[in-house]
């Protein structure tokens, strides 16, 4: 009997009820609400989904983001090696190769312009970095934070893995996707407080149509110049050019494909899962954390601003050929920001359409944000 006594004992103590924190228990309820945003509004779920289940299992069982070094065995967790890909920048430059595969530049090459506003939508970053060493964060760990002002999961992960910031890389990475997902909440009150009803009901000319000559060029032209000048975003601006070639050079149709699908959805369920697996309770719920989530926040927050601002210059510029509205989407959040400022825009005019115009500046964001991360990388001399 007392053989099996112990046996019970010891199956009821190796349960998770006698391991589990307080902190385990709110990053468990966290986890829930995130998936019920996730399937019931369907806020991002490609993202969210894996993310949230991350948190979910690593909250329950934390040895499945075990570390080699802290095994017994010489055997980590399954979701450690899933994390070491994101570490090494590899499934971030993944995912831009398959954003590439799968975005149209049309808007981009047709209006040049819209580099501007997706430049300026960038100013959220920089705000958001000296907001973070105002708040005590050192040099690098600012410019990690501050990256999620523009709204790119894949590149605030690439740049925390760059400047040795994993121990933030979880609350970063996990604050930019949230973000991501929240961009029909978070942009539309900004946008609106900025402009008037009758800048939100400008109607744009149709943009022009883009030889198949200048979307191959394209991905090319930038891949030269920009790496030229910033070595550093090769492997962000490198991949996303070299999956949009794959698209526009209309002869490598099974690579497209795959770079756009397949390959894409298995990168977003390693990466998703393994960000959400940084995020126990014992590296999550701290003052750090809080302030990444603010931080991430007010970056966000200037940048959609700067960008609409931006867009009422050229508005008045142009004497009212701009609708401001498409400067918000000069965030990197392909392609829900254009999205958004279609929505906003049809809400004042429903014959307005103004999606394939803030395409534009959504695109040059992903350019914009991959060139900040860049220059932070230079000017803290990492390769």
């Amino acid at each position: 009997m007392s053989y099996v006594g112990e046996t019970m004992q010891n199956l009821i103590h190796q349960t998770a009820f006698f391991n589990l924190t307080f902190g385990n228990f709110i990053m468990i309820i966290v986890a829930c609400v995130f998936l019920y945003l996730a399937i019931a509004k369907e806020f991002e779920p490609l993202l969210l989904c894996p993310i949230a289940f991350g948190m979910l299992l690593v909250n329950i069982y934390p040895d499945i983001m075990l570390s080699i070094e802290n095994s017994t065995n010489g055997v980590g967790g399954l979701l450690h090696y899933f994390y070491l890909l994101d570490e090494w920048a590899i499934l971030p430059s993944l995912i831009f190769m398959g954003v590439g595969a799968m975005t149209d530049f049309g808007p981009l090459i047709a209006n040049p312009k819209s580099f501007l506003l997706g430049a300026a939508a960038q100013f959220g970053i920089f705000a958001a970095y000296f907001g973070a060493i105002a708040m005590g964060f050192n040099d690098k760990a600012a410019a990690a934070v501050s990256i999620i002002g523009g709204a790119d999961g894949p590149t605030s992960i690439f740049l925390a893995g760059k400047l040795g910031q994993t121990a933030l890389l979880g609350p970063i990475a996990v604050a930019a996707y949230s973000y991501m997902s929240l961009v029909p909440i978070i942009q539309p009150p900004i946008m609106k407080l900025m402009t008037t009803e009758k800048e939100r009901a400008i109607k744009m000319e149709q943009l022009r149509p883009v030889s198949k000559l200048e979307r191959i060029l394209f991905p090319i032209v930038v891949t030269i110049v920009v790496c030229l000048i910033l070595p550093t975003t090769a492997p962000l601006v490198g991949m996303l050019m070299l999956g949009n070639l794959f698209r526009e050079s209309g002869v490598v149709r099974q690579l497209t494909e795959t770079a756009s699908n397949a390959l894409m959805y298995i990168v977003v369920i390693i990466l998703g899962t393994s960000v959400g697996a940084t995020t126990s309770a014992a590296a999550f719920l701290n003052w750090d954390t809080i302030k990444i989530v603010v931080l991430g926040l007010v970056a966000f927050a200037f940048g959609t601003a700067a960008g609409v601002l931006f867009g009422k210059i050229m508005c008045i510029a142009t004497k009212g050929k701009v609708n401001p509205l498409i400067g918000s989407a000069g965030v990197s959040a392909v392609p829900m920001a254009a999205r958004v400022s279609q929505k906003v825009g049809a809400e004042s005019d429903p014959t307005n359409f103004l999606l394939m115009h803030a395409m534009g500046p959504n695109v040059a964001g992903v350019i914009g944000t991959a060139v900040a991360a860049g220059t932070f990388m230079a000017v803290f001399g990492v390769f």
